[in-house]
């Protein structure tokens, strides 16, 4: 069995990869309350891999490069508007999911390969996607590192952050961006519909768990790990869809978290 599991080395390390990238960006992107932002910037990867099927140049450059267009336009967009970011990710969304279909209804060959984004296909998975996986993670991993604090000030208010001297637009634009990356390259891997559940569950379950952030994004790390590592050994013995395997075992970890949370537990009145 190991030097079967050495076969799928590659896919067994993306998947621990996007568990760890997925599940701390997806901390900070929960408790800014903006989760649909992947939903959002997976949809823009995908317009962007059409786009660059029309004009032949590589997929993944120009489906990361129009997923970070649609993250710059987020806040402004809801700034000039005065509505709700919420709902500038609506907007949006609903812009790149029609200019999506719509471009892939003009291409006359198969679209196999471009509607493979939403869903991925984490088996075939090559030593190169690997590296840039593992890229992406350490970049999410030393921002959120150096800058723990800044980015911890914006999520309590980013109003009283600036009052306190911190360039709040900078890190929270910071976090559209690291989330672009993030989502950008393990589209092709995980698909953008699966990417969605490694960034909201393993921080919903942990959120479940404690009150402070550190906490919350330590054991973010360990469900998004564990769903992933759990759904790929299922997958294998079992002979089951890899990146349905890892949803479905998030789902679960977000379900016990809520069953033994301690916030659940009610203080009795006095009297």
């Amino acid at each position: 069995m190991i030097e079967d599991l050495w076969l799928f080395r590659e896919t067994l390390l993306a998947a621990i990869l996007a568990g760890v990238g997925c599940s701390v960006i997806g901390v900070f992107i929960f408790c800014l309350r903006i989760p649909f932002v992947g939903v959002l910037i997976s949809h823009a990867a995908l317009a962007g891999a059409v786009l660059a099927h029309f004009i032949g140049w590589p997929e993944l450059p120009v489906a990361f490069a129009v997923s970070l267009l649609s993250v710059f336009l987020v806040g402004p967009l809801a700034d000039r508007t005065e509505i709700d970011l919420n709902l500038s990710l609506g907007i949006l969304f609903s812009l790149m999911m029609g200019l999506s279909f719509l471009g892939m209804s003009l291409i006359p060959e198969p679209k196999t390969a471009l509607l493979g984004l939403l869903w991925g296909n984490i088996l075939l998975v090559t030593g190169k996607e690997v590296l840039a996986i593992a890229v992406a993670t350490l970049v999410v991993l030393l921002m959120i590192g150096l800058s723990f604090k800044e980015f911890q000030a914006i999520l309590y208010n980013r109003t009283i952050a600036a009052a306190l001297g911190i360039w709040e637009s900078f890190y929270f634009y910071s976090l559209l961006v690291l989330c672009g990356i993030v989502v950008s390259v393990n589209l092709q891997s995980l698909g953008g519909l699966m990417i969605y559940s490694l960034l909201v569950n393993p921080a919903a379950g942990a959120y479940q768990l404690s009150y402070s952030l550190k906490r919350i994004t330590l054991l973010a790390i360990l469900l998004g790990v564990g769903a992933s590592m759990a759904g790929f050994f299922c997958s294998y013995v079992w002979s089951l869809p890899t990146g349905a395997s890892i949803v479905i075992f998030s789902s679960l970890e977000f379900a016990l978290c809520v069953f033994f949370s301690p916030k659940r537990r009610r203080v009795p009145k006095e009297g």
